[in-house]
């Protein structure tokens, strides 16, 4: 585990570094989304798991296979869910406390899940790779709690991309590496959807400011929704103008409805999906 353990770190370092060029430097959104891939070849390369997937039993009948060996396929496939992982954290941004909130949250489902796991089976391997996870994790959920504190609102402390590319880079590196990533995009689910509301304008298709904050109105004190697609501004345009504080809390509590969800979903399709 040494070399998969030192390419997890370097992949993590090399993100704290394009993240702090990015804020020194002003990266526009396209760049963005490919400096990511070259944090991940050092990883990619110490990859010594598996690269097969597990056919879904209702589809065994039509496929002929119960595992499917992707080879290249499969490290391409963790190349770019490192990727998205990296970008999702930066991109659901903009409120105190929400950068760091996430992160704590989706962490925090992350160790239970990797301890569940450990719980549930009996392959030592299997243990080996979601103990591993949690070497990971813990460390980034211990920080970002310390964090979180001077982060709230009203924040005494602002994190740029540095810290939000190097939590995303983290959690990927540990979905991948525990072999769970099927598990962490479900976790993801708010940053998913906020994602697929931002195509539009990180495509270049609709105008995209460098910022797509809410709109703060100094009369009642409350953030209103703008036209930009992210899911902070179509919550406000949905439910209506919110203090900072309690978008804040909005937002989280989804987060974490979603990561209840995935538990939820693991549990009633256990058997029978895989």
């Amino acid at each position: 585990w040494l070399v998969e353990y030192n390419a997890a770190l370097a992949s993590i370092c090399f993100m704290i570094l394009l993240g702090f060029v990015d804020d020194v430097l002003d990266v526009p959104w396209r760049v963005k989304l490919v400096l990511p891939s070259f944090a991940t070849l050092p990883l990619l390369m110490a990859y010594a798991g598996h690269t097969t997937i597990v056919i879904p039993k209702p589809l065994v009948a039509y496929v002929g296979l119960e595992v499917l060996d992707l080879g290249r396929i499969y490290k391409l496939y963790m190349g770019l869910l490192a990727v998205f992982c990296t970008n999702s954290i930066n991109i659901h941004a903009g409120l105190n406390g929400l950068e760091i909130g996430q992160t704590v949250v989706t962490a925090a489902a992350i160790l239970i899940h990797n301890v569940m796991q450990i719980g549930s089976s009996t392959d030592p391997e299997y243990h080996q790779a979601h103990a591993f996870s949690i070497y990971l994790t813990q460390p980034l959920m211990a920080t970002s709690l310390a964090l979180l504190a001077f982060n709230w609102c009203p924040s005494s402390v602002f994190v740029g991309d540095t810290y939000t590319v190097f939590a995303g880079m983290t959690m990927a590196v540990v979905g991948i590496l525990g072999h769970f990533s099927e598990t962490l995009l479900i976790f993801f689910l708010p940053q998913v959807l906020n994602f697929l509301l931002s195509l539009p304008q990180l495509a270049g298709i609709v105008k995209c400011p460098r910022h797509r904050l809410p709109r703060f109105d100094p009369a009642t004190g409350l953030l209103t929704g703008t036209k930009d697609g992210t899911l902070v501004n179509v919550y406000l345009r949905l439910f209506g103008p919110r203090s900072e504080k309690s978008l804040c809390i909005h937002l989280l509590a989804f987060q974490a409805l979603a990561c209840a969800f995935c538990f939820l979903l693991r549990h009633f399709l256990a058997g029978w999906y895989k």
